[in-house]
């Protein structure tokens, strides 16, 4: 069987991430929308998604693993907007898998092999130990978190030889660059309209209460 993700590809994507972290270079948020029907529709592999289905905001956010820009707004700003907005059933969030390389993908696989219920919990995991893993030899480290969230070494390596996995989030991924004109990671779209880049609290805490109001 070909291994989808090798543990050639991880290490050696481990080097080009300077590239990934520039290209999720946080930015001004701009003013552009998109048809949120065509956004809501879910890839193959479905949404995960984290509270009130019929909150009055929908975020969905497409980022990359090994985007240092998004480990930053996971780690300092997501647990405030939780807190805030999703507990409180105001916000409905979902993420979507854009990787910039092959061991972000690798690291999406594994969150997705996790199931649903320990996605977010796997996803935050290794944005909080993001520089444990994100190095010029990621697979120790990754497989040691993935122990954690219960992978044994055997399920650890057949996640990562799932084709059909791989395909299902490359499919995330190139829509999300086709139809949604994505260029950077973080990108979020709240309701629709387009936000790049990992904003500080307040700044995106007044987009989401702008559709709050409305």
């Amino acid at each position: 069987m070909t291994v989808p993700v090798t543990r050639r590809e991880l290490v050696t994507s481990a080097s080009c991430l300077a590239v990934a972290a520039a290209i999720g270079a946080p930015v001004a948020a701009r003013a552009d929308t998109v048809d949120v029907t065509e956004l809501m529709q879910p890839s193959k592999l479905g949404d995960v998604t984290m509270g009130d289905a019929n909150a009055p905001v929908t975020i969905v956010e497409y980022a990359s693993m090994t985007c240092t820009h998004c480990a930053h707004f996971t780690r300092d700003v997501m647990p405030k907007i939780k807190e805030r907005y999703i507990d409180s059933g105001k916000v409905r969030y979902i993420l979507r898998e854009f990787p910039l390389d092959p061991l972000a993908a690798g690291a999406f696989m594994l969150a997705r092999c996790a199931g649903n219920d320990k996605y977010y919990p796997l996803v935050e995991m290794l944005f909080q130990q993001f520089d444990k893993w994100v190095v010029q030899n990621p697979i120790p480290p990754l497989l040691g978190i993935a122990k954690q969230a219960g992978f044994t070494q055997q399920s650890f390596e057949a996640c990562l030889q799932n084709q059909t996995l791989l395909d299902g989030i490359d499919e995330v991924r190139k829509r999300g660059s086709q139809t949604f004109k994505i260029e950077s990671t973080p990108t979020f779209f709240v309701n629709g309209e387009r936000v790049v880049g990992a904003l500080p609290l307040d700044e995106f805490s007044k987009i989401i209460d702008k559709y709050l109001k409305s």
